[in-house]
């Protein structure tokens, strides 16, 4: 039997204007998989990944997260989910008027009641697991495209969600750093049971990190299944790309 989902979108529409971004589409993520959205540009998969987190709701369907509907919840209501979901931005969307481990800290100020020393301890052993023990008194502008993406993870994963959304983790970075940042992910995987969310244009991220993978084109599902049914899919532009080797 599958595992109960983790995250569910059921028949989910939006557009903006009069551009239909995201058309009816139904996503089952089970808890504890890793699960990859892949398309070209433009195809409403950071879209989704915002509707996940409540960052925009749909005009249309249900968005589940840990079974509960959190497409009308209030301000506070949606505030409360948000701490079980990590978002890995794919600038990684650090503070740049504060040090790495200040940027790491914030969550856990935010939301938490821990004291300031237990703060510290944790944010030093999120920053030891990334590889970033020595950078917590540097500012972000003085870390390189794949040590921010460490911090970003790290701050993602401050209050140890059991579901983290990671968007275009390894954009920009070079085929090395990349496959260390899947190295991280997969890590929390394995041995967290994190549920991982991934848009990715890199195939390689892709079977490294996904259970299931579904493709999206103008706003719906065209296919999905693990990568080498993808591979095999009867349509000729998801086999091209799935035969791609890089990131986009």
């Amino acid at each position: 039997m599958d595992a109960a989902p983790a995250v569910e979108l059921r028949n989910v529409t939006k557009s903006f204007e009069d551009r239909r971004v995201l058309d009816g589409v139904d996503l089952r993520i089970p808890a504890g998989s890793g699960f990859c959205l892949l398309g070209r540009s433009g195809t409403g998969k950071s879209v989704t990944l915002k509707h996940i987190i409540g960052l925009i709701t749909p005009d249309e369907g249900e968005v589940l997260v840990n079974g509960e509907d959190i497409t009308a919840l209030s301000s506070a209501e949606l505030s409360r989910v948000r701490q079980k979901v990590g978002f890995l931005f794919q600038n990684a969307a650090l503070f740049d008027s504060i040090s790495v481990g200040q940027n790491v800290a914030f969550p856990m100020e935010r939301h938490t009641d821990l004291a300031a020393d237990e703060i510290s301890a944790r944010v030093r052993t999120l920053l030891e697991q990334v590889g970033l023990e020595r950078e917590y008194d540097k500012m972000p502008a003085d870390l390189s495209g794949g040590m921010r993406k460490r911090a970003g993870l790290a701050r993602a994963m401050a209050l140890s969600p059991p579901i983290l959304l990671a968007d275009e983790p390894s954009a920009g970075l070079d085929p090395v750093t990349a496959a260390e940042i899947d190295a991280l992910l997969l890590q929390l995987k394995r041995h967290a049971g994190t549920t991982l969310v991934v848009v990715t244009h890199n195939i390689p991220s892709a079977r490294t990190l996904g259970d299931q993978l579904v493709f999206l084109h103008d706003g719906r599902v065209l296919a999905s299944g693990a990568a080498d049914e993808l591979e095999d899919s009867e349509h000729a532009l998801v086999r091209e790309f799935m035969r791609s080797v890089g990131a986009g």
